[in-house]
């Protein structure tokens, strides 16, 4: 019993009869309880600690009355350690999965999670509605710029910090230059569209946004070099009478090109047959009448053509 009391359960040796013998099969009984219980304290401890098994619990004691009820207690206390950290676990393999509806319940059937335990499951919580904030944001965002065309959205989320409020404002940076380079180019490409080439795209971009900034602003000097080419020819030709002009616009291709060389050709044709009949009749005007009008003509032109030479026939 001393050995007992010094925790060394040791079982004390059978005597042959009378109440000595009673005496130490009691005792001996309350030996086998009490290492029953420690053995179980071993076992649980292990399979938790080495094995990682949160269910493990410990088994019915042989005896009754406190023997079972510190069974119970005991079993009750891992049941309320064990208990918020499954939930817990259970929530963040639903984050995981991409599952955001998911929450840790802070009252577990009739007991209250408190101090330390609570905490727990109040950061698992407050980090689930933070994410799920911060995806429905930027999901909407995503949503009306990239699907609804509707652009200058931001994603507004309180109370972030670190990564995420660092993904958040790369959402929006995004969202804002993304903004800005569309609005820009949609302005010029209006401006054009309704004639006005004094405009080109200034704002800052980069990668294919940079090659589409180039190719629009190419497009405008190409079509206002176009422009101030064929009205420079068509105010000598048609209004100062300056024969013989060109339009000379580099860089060209296509249908400008294409453009380009008709108004040329035009300008030529003009040209030979207006040079061809004011020589005609420079020549009739100085008594000559040999000379007659050669040019290829068609439409008034050539009416013009056969007059003229017809009035110098006779």
């Amino acid at each position: 019993m001393r050995a007992a009391r010094d925790g060394n359960f040791t079982k004390a040796p059978h005597t042959s009869s009378g109440l000595v013998a009673e005496l130490v099969t009691v005792f001996n009984e309350l030996v086998d309880r009490s290492t029953h219980f420690d053995s179980e304290l071993l076992r649980v401890r292990r399979e938790m600690v080495r094995h990682g098994r949160l269910d493990e619990r410990f088994t019915a004691s042989p005896g009754q009355g406190s023997w079972a009820t510190r069974i119970i207690e005991v079993n009750s206390l891992l049941d309320s350690l064990v208990a918020p950290a499954t939930n817990a676990t259970r929530v963040l393999n639903a984050v995981a999965g991409g599952d955001l509806t998911q929450r840790v319940d802070l009252h577990d059937g009739s007991r209250e999670l408190r101090g330390d335990l609570r905490r727990l499951g109040r950061a698992v919580n407050t980090m689930v509605d933070q994410l799920s904030l911060f995806t429905g944001e930027v999901t909407r965002v995503a949503r009306e710029v990239g699907t609804e065309g509707r652009l200058g959205g931001r994603a507004k989320v309180r109370g972030l910090s670190g990564s995420w409020r660092d993904v958040t404002e790369a959402v929006n940076t995004m969202a804002s230059r993304l903004t800005a380079q569309v609005r820009d180019i949609a302005l010029v490409t209006t401006a054009v569209a309704q004639g006005d080439l004094t405009r080109t795209v200034t704002v800052e971009a980069t990668g294919e946004l940079l090659e589409l900034k180039l190719t629009v602003n190419t497009m405008v000097e190409q079509l206002s070099a176009f422009a101030d080419e064929v009205t420079r020819v068509a105010r000598e030709v048609g209004t100062e009478g300056n024969l013989g002009g060109r339009a000379h616009v580099r860089g060209v291709s296509g249908v400008w090109k294409d453009l380009t060389d008709n108004v040329n050709f035009m300008a030529d044709n003009l040209t030979s047959q207006v040079r061809n009949i004011a020589q005609v009749t420079t020549a009739v005007a100085n008594g000559d009448l040999s000379q007659k009008i050669t040019v290829d003509a068609r439409g008034e032109i050539l009416e013009l053509k056969d007059t003229v030479n017809t009035m110098v026939d006779q």
